[in-house]
């Protein structure tokens, strides 16, 4: 079911990885994406691999909820998996008509799988452990530089936060409405393709109404509080890098010094 997807929620706790400052969280999380494209062979996309898990498993929340969101992009990872086992040249494994399965192809399979996977721990690994309100004042403060072009920031990183946290509710208004529907007789599962388009109607016009509802009912509730933006804003919890915050950036600072020197000395598998 929808509601089982656990993406853009958060997960409460007093992990580790919970307190490291949010600001932190991104930029590791980035950089971490980044390392899982940089790895040129299996020794480095194991490490990325490895530093990944960890952190998850010091968030304290189970794995499952993890993978959970993998099943929904299951056959995106699969299509570019099996497209990319044709698309490039080099040594010959075998043959299927006028497709042919090289050694590159299926080294380029594996490594995209493996960074698709690694796109959505980690940004779950984010989430999971981010409040919504710590995570706009993060974007907040790190898009801060962009202001001097003129660009309100805040209101940026309002919008982004907001999208994210609306994510799981309306995935969970989307379940209940399917529900609805099926109780009523509607048949959401068999047919072909367009009969099954077309049952999607019914679900997807009160999920707009829906959405466009609760959009007017946060902006009316921030209204009301009188919320102008950023201008002379203050914070109930003002951020501040501490010795975990160091800690985690050490650590990942080593695991891309490993990944570089695993690409440096080991030949790459991976174009």
């Amino acid at each position: 079911m929808l509601s089982n997807i656990t993406f853009g929620r958060f997960f409460p706790g007093s992990s580790p990885i919970h307190k490291v400052d949010p600001r932190v969280k991104i930029v590791l999380m980035i950089a971490l994406l980044v390392l899982a494209f940089l790895s040129g062979n299996y020794l480095a996309i194991f490490i990325n691999f490895a530093a990944v898990f960890i952190f998850m498993a010091l968030t304290r929340i189970p794995l499952k909820n993890y993978f959970k969101n993998m099943k929904y992009i299951l056959f995106i990872v699969v299509f570019t998996s099996i497209l990319n086992l044709f698309y490039a040249q080099g040594e010959p494994l075998f043959q299927f008509g006028w497709l042919i399965v090289t050694k590159e192809g299926l080294n380029n399979s594996i490594f995209v799988t493996m960074r698709l996977v690694m796109l959505l721990l980690t940004s779950s690994l984010l989430t999971f452990t981010t409040t919504p309100t710590d995570l706009t004042d993060a974007l907040e403060c790190l898009l801060k530089p962009l202001s001097l072009l003129g660009m309100r920031t805040h209101e940026l990183a309002m919008m982004m936060t907001i999208a994210l946290r609306f994510i799981p509710t309306l995935l969970e208004e989307a379940d209940k409405i399917m529900d609805t529907q099926k109780a009523r007789g509607a048949d959401l599962e068999n047919g072909n393709l367009l009969k099954r388009a077309r049952a999607l109607v019914p679900i997807l016009v009160p999920l707009f109404m829906s959405s466009f509802r609760r959009a007017y009912d946060l902006a009316a509730a921030m209204e009301c509080r009188c919320y102008n933006g950023g201008e002379g804003r203050t914070r109930m919890r003002v951020l501040h890098v501490q010795f975990r915050d160091v800690l985690a950036m050490l650590i990942v600072v080593a695991v891309f010094a490993l990944v570089l020197l695993s690409n440096v000395f080991l030949p790459a598998v991976c174009i």
